[in-house]
Protein backbone atom coordinates (compact mmCIF):
# COMPACT_ATOMS: atom_id res chain seq x y z
CA UNK A 1 0.00 0.00 0.00
CA UNK A 2 1.44 3.35 -1.09
CA UNK A 3 1.76 5.58 1.84
CA UNK A 4 0.59 9.02 1.33
CA UNK A 5 4.32 11.00 2.59
CA UNK A 6 5.77 8.67 0.14
CA UNK A 7 7.00 10.27 -2.88
CA UNK A 8 5.45 9.09 -5.96
CA UNK A 9 8.00 8.44 -9.47
CA UNK A 10 8.00 7.86 -13.02
CA UNK A 11 11.16 6.89 -14.61
CA UNK A 12 11.41 7.38 -18.70
CA UNK A 13 14.27 5.96 -20.51
CA UNK A 14 14.78 3.41 -23.57
CA UNK A 15 16.78 1.27 -22.03
CA UNK A 16 15.10 -1.24 -19.88
CA UNK A 17 18.39 -2.12 -17.82
CA UNK A 18 18.89 1.40 -16.76
CA UNK A 19 15.03 1.51 -15.76
CA UNK A 20 15.40 -1.97 -13.86
CA UNK A 21 18.33 -0.05 -11.89
CA UNK A 22 16.92 2.81 -10.91
CA UNK A 23 14.01 1.20 -10.20
CA UNK A 24 16.27 -0.67 -7.64
CA UNK A 25 17.97 2.26 -5.95
CA UNK A 26 14.25 3.28 -4.95
CA UNK A 27 13.44 0.54 -3.50
CA UNK A 28 15.62 0.64 -1.25
CA UNK A 29 14.34 3.66 0.45
CA UNK A 30 11.00 3.58 2.32
CA UNK A 31 9.91 7.61 1.32
CA UNK A 32 10.45 6.93 -2.49
CA UNK A 33 8.13 4.84 -4.78
CA UNK A 34 8.71 4.06 -8.16
CA UNK A 35 4.72 4.60 -9.63
CA UNK A 36 5.29 3.96 -13.48
CA UNK A 37 7.96 3.51 -16.15
CA UNK A 38 7.67 4.84 -20.44
CA UNK A 39 10.39 3.88 -23.44
CA UNK A 40 9.65 7.02 -25.22
CA UNK A 41 8.52 10.63 -25.08
CA UNK A 42 5.00 9.97 -26.03
CA UNK A 43 4.38 7.37 -23.15
CA UNK A 44 6.17 9.91 -20.87
CA UNK A 45 3.56 12.79 -22.04
CA UNK A 46 0.86 9.86 -21.03
CA UNK A 47 2.36 9.73 -17.61
CA UNK A 48 2.89 13.12 -16.94
CA UNK A 49 -1.03 13.67 -16.56
CA UNK A 50 -1.15 11.57 -13.87
CA UNK A 51 -2.43 13.75 -10.97
CA UNK A 52 -0.50 11.93 -7.99
CA UNK A 53 3.28 11.99 -10.00
CA UNK A 54 5.58 14.05 -8.21
CA UNK A 55 9.13 13.33 -9.66
CA UNK A 56 9.57 12.50 -13.15
CA UNK A 57 13.55 10.82 -14.42
CA UNK A 58 13.42 11.89 -17.77
CA UNK A 59 15.83 10.75 -20.25
CA UNK A 60 17.32 13.47 -22.70
CA UNK A 61 18.23 11.22 -25.63
CA UNK A 62 14.54 9.40 -26.38
CA UNK A 63 14.13 7.65 -29.84
CA UNK A 64 10.76 9.42 -30.67
CA UNK A 65 11.16 12.86 -29.58
CA UNK A 66 13.93 15.48 -27.91
CA UNK A 67 14.56 15.18 -24.26
CA UNK A 68 14.22 18.71 -24.42
CA UNK A 69 11.37 18.97 -26.24
CA UNK A 70 9.74 16.65 -24.42
CA UNK A 71 10.12 18.23 -20.93
CA UNK A 72 9.02 21.82 -22.34
CA UNK A 73 5.68 20.36 -23.35
CA UNK A 74 5.42 18.35 -19.82
CA UNK A 75 6.03 21.16 -18.42
CA UNK A 76 3.15 22.69 -20.51
CA UNK A 77 0.81 20.10 -19.55
CA UNK A 78 1.67 19.50 -15.92
CA UNK A 79 3.36 22.54 -14.31
CA UNK A 80 3.65 20.90 -10.50
CA UNK A 81 5.43 17.75 -11.60
CA UNK A 82 9.31 18.15 -10.96
CA UNK A 83 11.23 16.57 -14.12
CA UNK A 84 15.27 15.22 -13.37
CA UNK A 85 16.97 14.73 -16.62
CA UNK A 86 18.94 11.93 -16.72
CA UNK A 87 21.80 12.10 -19.67
CA UNK A 88 25.01 9.95 -20.69
CA UNK A 89 26.19 13.64 -21.55
CA UNK A 90 28.91 16.12 -19.34
CA UNK A 91 26.62 19.16 -17.32
CA UNK A 92 28.55 21.24 -19.49
CA UNK A 93 26.69 20.56 -22.61
CA UNK A 94 22.67 20.47 -21.71
CA UNK A 95 22.28 21.03 -18.01
CA UNK A 96 21.72 24.88 -18.64
CA UNK A 97 19.42 24.28 -21.59
CA UNK A 98 17.48 21.76 -19.29
CA UNK A 99 17.14 24.02 -16.42
CA UNK A 100 15.83 27.21 -18.74
CA UNK A 101 13.57 24.63 -20.11
CA UNK A 102 11.91 24.43 -16.85
CA UNK A 103 13.98 21.11 -15.51
CA UNK A 104 14.25 20.73 -11.89
CA UNK A 105 17.42 19.11 -12.43
CA UNK A 106 19.90 17.29 -13.99
CA UNK A 107 21.97 14.32 -13.73
CA UNK A 108 24.52 12.36 -15.49
CA UNK A 109 23.53 8.04 -15.58
CA UNK A 110 27.06 7.54 -14.55
CA UNK A 111 27.04 9.07 -11.39
CA UNK A 112 22.81 8.59 -11.18
CA UNK A 113 22.60 5.60 -8.77
CA UNK A 114 24.76 7.76 -6.14
CA UNK A 115 22.73 11.22 -6.47
CA UNK A 116 19.71 10.12 -7.12
CA UNK A 117 17.96 9.68 -3.58
CA UNK A 118 19.03 12.78 -2.62
CA UNK A 119 18.09 14.63 -5.69
CA UNK A 120 14.82 13.14 -5.93
CA UNK A 121 13.92 14.60 -2.18
CA UNK A 122 15.43 17.94 -2.94
CA UNK A 123 12.90 18.85 -6.64
CA UNK A 124 9.70 16.97 -4.65
CA UNK A 125 10.41 20.53 -2.28
CA UNK A 126 10.02 22.83 -5.33
CA UNK A 127 13.63 23.36 -4.72
CA UNK A 128 16.15 22.57 -7.51
CA UNK A 129 19.09 20.05 -7.76
CA UNK A 130 22.06 21.41 -8.84
CA UNK A 131 25.18 19.80 -8.87
CA UNK A 132 28.64 21.72 -7.76
CA UNK A 133 29.61 21.52 -11.50
CA UNK A 134 26.63 22.76 -12.98
CA UNK A 135 26.97 25.55 -10.65
CA UNK A 136 30.57 26.28 -11.53
CA UNK A 137 28.59 26.21 -14.95
CA UNK A 138 25.74 28.81 -14.17
CA UNK A 139 28.27 31.23 -11.78
CA UNK A 140 30.32 31.43 -15.47
CA UNK A 141 27.65 32.56 -17.18
CA UNK A 142 26.29 34.88 -15.57
CA UNK A 143 29.61 36.23 -14.76
CA UNK A 144 29.56 40.38 -15.97
CA UNK A 145 32.77 39.87 -17.94
CA UNK A 146 32.03 36.51 -19.46
CA UNK A 147 31.76 36.81 -22.99
CA UNK A 148 28.61 35.05 -24.79
CA UNK A 149 29.92 31.61 -26.60
CA UNK A 150 28.72 31.81 -30.12
CA UNK A 151 27.03 28.14 -29.65
CA UNK A 152 25.21 29.62 -26.94
CA UNK A 153 22.86 31.45 -29.05
CA UNK A 154 21.72 28.02 -30.65
CA UNK A 155 18.88 26.76 -31.03
CA UNK A 156 17.95 23.19 -28.52
CA UNK A 157 17.57 21.58 -31.72
CA UNK A 158 20.51 23.43 -33.48
CA UNK A 159 22.84 22.57 -30.45
CA UNK A 160 21.88 19.66 -30.33
CA UNK A 161 22.57 18.78 -34.59
CA UNK A 162 26.45 20.18 -33.49
CA UNK A 163 27.30 18.07 -31.14
CA UNK A 164 26.49 14.95 -33.45
CA UNK A 165 28.30 16.70 -36.35
CA UNK A 166 31.16 16.90 -34.02
CA UNK A 167 30.56 13.36 -32.91
CA UNK A 168 30.70 11.77 -36.35
CA UNK A 169 27.49 11.87 -37.33
CA UNK A 170 26.58 12.48 -40.47
CA UNK A 171 23.33 14.64 -41.66
CA UNK A 172 21.13 11.74 -42.98
CA UNK A 173 22.38 9.43 -39.85
CA UNK A 174 21.19 12.52 -37.74
CA UNK A 175 18.01 12.84 -39.34
CA UNK A 176 16.99 9.24 -38.98
CA UNK A 177 18.29 9.19 -35.29
CA UNK A 178 15.80 12.54 -34.07
CA UNK A 179 13.02 11.22 -36.56
CA UNK A 180 13.58 14.27 -38.53
CA UNK A 181 13.85 14.90 -42.54
CA UNK A 182 17.06 14.96 -43.84
CA UNK A 183 15.95 18.77 -44.96
CA UNK A 184 15.05 19.41 -41.61
CA UNK A 185 18.68 18.76 -40.16
CA UNK A 186 20.59 20.49 -43.10
CA UNK A 187 18.74 23.66 -42.00
CA UNK A 188 19.68 23.75 -38.60
CA UNK A 189 23.14 22.86 -39.79
CA UNK A 190 23.20 26.05 -42.37
CA UNK A 191 21.88 28.24 -39.66
CA UNK A 192 23.84 26.98 -37.39
CA UNK A 193 26.49 27.43 -39.94
CA UNK A 194 25.42 31.18 -40.08
CA UNK A 195 24.71 32.36 -36.17
CA UNK A 196 28.56 30.58 -35.35
CA UNK A 197 30.25 32.47 -38.52
CA UNK A 198 31.49 29.04 -39.29
CA UNK A 199 31.78 27.21 -42.96
CA UNK A 200 32.19 23.80 -43.11
CA UNK A 201 31.63 20.46 -40.52
CA UNK A 202 35.09 20.67 -40.13
CA UNK A 203 35.21 23.68 -38.10
CA UNK A 204 31.94 23.06 -36.46
CA UNK A 205 34.10 19.76 -35.21
CA UNK A 206 36.80 21.71 -34.22
CA UNK A 207 34.90 24.21 -32.15
CA UNK A 208 32.83 21.24 -30.47
CA UNK A 209 36.20 20.17 -29.01
CA UNK A 210 37.80 23.22 -28.17
CA UNK A 211 34.74 24.46 -26.37
CA UNK A 212 34.68 20.90 -24.59
CA UNK A 213 31.46 20.22 -25.58
CA UNK A 214 31.97 16.75 -27.49
CA UNK A 215 34.78 14.09 -25.83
Amino acid sequence: MVKNNQIKVVIVDDHAILRAGLRQVMAETPDIIAIAEAQNAAEAIQLARQPDADVMLLDIALPDRSGIDTLKYIKHINPNIAVLMLSMYKEDQYAVRALKSGAAGYLCKQSASLELIDAIRIVSKGKKYITPDVAEILANQVSMDAAKAPHESLSDREFQTLTMIASGFSVSDIAEKLSLSVKTISMYRTRMLAKMQLRHNADLTYYAIKNKLVE
